[in-house]
Parts: C-alpha cells; structure tokens; sequence
C-alpha cells in the first residue's frame, strides 16, 4: 500500500459518519449525529483539495419534548499533510473548508470548518479515515459551534 498513496491528480471519493457535540447514547439527551460524501483531489506535496457535503442532525431538549433540527452543508477545502510514517501508510493532516448551504429553520447558513484528520491505508486503493473536526457556521439557530468525531473510507479511484 505504501507505494501508491498520495501521488499527485490521484482522486478519491470518501464517506464518513460519526456524532456531533459530544457522544450521547440515550434518547433523552441532545444526540447529534453527521454523514458525508467528499471527492479528494492530491497535489503535489502531499497535500489535497476537498469538495464535498454534510448532513447534521441533531435534537434539542425544550419542555418535555425533543425538537429534531437538520444542516445541510457544502464544504471546499484544503489539507495540509504534516506527518506520515516512513511507509506512507499512515498520514495527518490538517484542514482549513469553507462551508455555506442550508438549513430549514434559517435557510442560509456560512462559516468554516479546521480538521485534523488520519488516513490509513488498508489497500492501495482503500483508506480508513479518522478526523477530528471543528465547524463554526453563523446563521444558525441550533449554535454557533459544532464538535464532530468520525469514521469513514477513502476510495481511490484512479
């Protein structure tokens, strides 16, 4: 695997999902969660363009009910790889997206998100994906602030 990561025009296509504000596993607590879809493009140096999208859902406590409210979300991206293993089989980096869409209660939202994210390659062409994530979007109604935790893979796909 170590032979074909990270090459320059090489393309990938990635989900993730994980959960947003903290882990809760009750239904009585504010549980968030978050999916998403992105298509890497690598450039020189390591480092890699994003372009992708987010769904957040997540509910909120109010009297004796719970309100679900729905992000919709388009992020552009950059990363910046700052370590890998000697292999190249493991590597962190770190990046900076613009992010604007939707979201039903105030239609439109903006700001940015800052990832730090760890790929690990499984095969030459498959790549487990864990990253920590910071979104700020203004606009909103359900917080200005967003802390996320995901899984994913990468699929390589030229």
């Amino acid at each position: 695997a170590h032979a074909q990561s990270y090459l320059p025009g090489m393309k990938g296509l990635q989900i993730t999902v994980g959960m947003a504000d903290g882990v809760h596993w009750n239904d009585n607590t504010d549980f968030a969660y978050h999916i998403g879809a992105a298509y890497s493009v690598y450039t020189k140096n390591a480092n890699r363009w994003v372009i992708g999208g987010e769904y957040l859902h997540k509910k909120y406590d109010y009297k004796d009910m719970q309100i679900p409210v729905e992000q919709f979300t388009a992020e552009g991206g950059y990363y910046l790889k700052f370590l890998s293993d000697r292999r190249k089989t493991f590597f962190l980096s770190l990046g900076l997206s613009a992010l604007a869409w939707y979201e039903p209660s105030n239609r439109f939202i903006y700001g940015g998100a800052l990832t730090l994210e760890l790929e690990a390659y499984l095969t030459d062409r498959i790549a487990l994906l864990v990253n920590a994530r910071e979104r700020a979007l203004f606009g909103s109604d359900i917080g200005k602030f967003h802390t996320q935790v995901s899984l994913g893979l990468k699929f390589i796909i030229n």
